[in-house]
């Protein structure tokens, strides 16, 4: 009498212990990917206006009551930044999803302590500028074949060092070399925002954003470059 033989193909184990292998589904996949406008010159845009409204609070432009105004103006900020945060986790950039997303929570701590002027919220707000600053040089060291955002980087980690220790300290020299450097980091995002934008409606480099390395070949680079690894990315493969 003959013997049964399994047939892996078919689902059963030949060594009979009752598992099932799942067939190679490779072929059959299909990933369905959405195009999307690039998010990042509204969040440059946000960064840009709303430090500039600080910035000139720092420097005396406004009254010294204006607290709860520059509060309420930088309010906006929180949900344009979030919003390109969320755009940019569904575009894959993790990095720039990251900082966007945290300079949101950083604008909205900073709107209710201002708005609400809670007893110590200058020194707690002081606390969080430090660890931001920290953050944003985290973020530059890993940043730096995005050259724009690396400067973007680069330009607000003195930026909010110097707002910590004026929070912490009360210096007043200290709030108007901060406010200095927010309206040097609004003009650095600026021109990123207004470079990339450029970029993304002519389909060209317009002007210098200085990418490299990966961040270059994502833009110059065929669609075999741009769904290069993409079985290995978050929301393909099983776990994160």
């Amino acid at each position: 009498m003959p013997e049964a033989t399994a047939d892996p193909a078919a689902g059963d184990d030949p060594l009979g212990g009752g598992r099932r292998f799942e067939p190679d589904l490779r072929r059959m996949a299909r990933i369905n990917l959405r195009p999307i406008a690039s998010p990042m010159p509204l969040g440059f845009y946000t960064v840009a206006i709303a430090s500039v409204i600080v910035g000139c609070f720092q420097l005396g432009v406004f009254e010294e009551d204006a607290h709860r105004a520059v509060g309420l103006a930088i309010l906006p900020a929180f949900v344009l930044q979030l919003l390109v945060g969320w755009f940019a986790f569904g575009a894959r950039d993790v990095l720039a999803a990251t900082l966007m997303a945290c300079f949101s929570g950083l604008w909205l701590a900073s709107s209710l302590t201002l708005a609400l002027d809670p007893p110590g919220g200058m020194r707690v707000l002081g606390v969080l500028n430090a660890v931001f600053a920290l953050f944003a040089l985290l973020m530059a060291s890993v940043a730096g074949r995005k050259r724009a955002l690396w400067l973007v980087l680069c330009t607000a980690v003195p930026r909010f060092a110097v707002a910590a220790l004026a929070n912490l300290t009360g210096a007043s020299w200290l709030g108007t070399v901060s406010g200095l450097l927010g309206l040097l980091l609004a003009a650095v995002a600026l021109y990123t925002a207004f470079a990339l934008m450029l970029e993304d409606m002519r389909g060209e480099q317009v002007l210098p954003i200085g990418r490299s390395g990966p961040a270059h070949r994502a833009v110059e680079g065929d669609l075999s470059v741009q769904l290069r690894d993409l079985e290995r990315q978050a929301g393909v493969r099983r776990t994160l």
